[in-house]
């Protein structure tokens, strides 16, 4: 599964150009865009609510998750005039990291507000990942594809580009697949994250 990006292939974008080139592709005619989030930990660079939790400021980094309801609430607006479906793998290993804790509360909020959220135990994919962990893949339409990549601060380093339209549809097949073997993710989080205190600082 996932076989097109293994051994490095794709066109390596440093984190500008990988921005630049999303953006080329999100402004364009498409109608779907998949993610697929593998990583237990991350830095979030430029976000506030993420600064705050790093800083162990629990309250203040839900507070400002929750002052972000109008931005997100338009964003998916927009989407919806578009016919813009946004749709999202989330894969959790336990016992969850303090970084998927908060990241989970960043989630309801925009499950809330129109992103299609589903949730997968790391150990429903073990026999897929006995050589290397799953990419972390973003998917914009039949267009283009995306491999992200992490520096070793565990922050976005750019990308790794993939156009091949065989690769693209192999690629959403097995996306779907996985989606359909999910947890809704309001279930999911009202069992698993909603009963948790705060999370450790980082």
């Amino acid at each position: 599964m996932f076989e097109s990006f293994r051994d490095g292939a794709g066109e390596v974008l440093k984190r500008p150009d990988y921005l630049e080139d999303f953006g080329r592709f999100y402004g364009g005619d498409i109608r779907l865009l998949a993610k697929i989030e593998r990583g237990q930990t991350f830095k979030e660079q430029g976000s506030p609510s993420w600064e705050a939790f790093a800083r162990g400021d629990w309250p203040g980094a839900l507070r400002l998750i929750e002052a972000e309801r109008d931005s997100v609430a338009a964003y998916f607006q927009d989407a919806a005039r578009r016919d813009l479906v946004f749709r999202r793998l989330r894969i959790v290993e336990f016992p969850v990291t303090p970084y998927l804790q908060w990241e989970m509360h960043s989630f309801r909020l925009r499950s809330q507000l129109g992103e299609e959220i589903r949730v997968l135990d790391a150990r429903e994919i073990t026999e897929w990942e006995r050589d290397v962990p799953f990419p972390e893949v973003v998917v914009l339409g039949n267009a283009v594809m995306y491999a992200v990549i992490y520096d070793e601060e565990l922050k976005g380093a750019g990308a790794r580009r993939f156009t091949d339209s065989e690769e693209i549809a192999t690629t959403l097949a097995e996306f779907a697949s996985l989606y359909r073997a999910g947890e809704e993710f309001s279930e999911f989080f009202e069992r698993e994250i909603a009963p948790l205190g705060p999370p450790a600082v980082l």
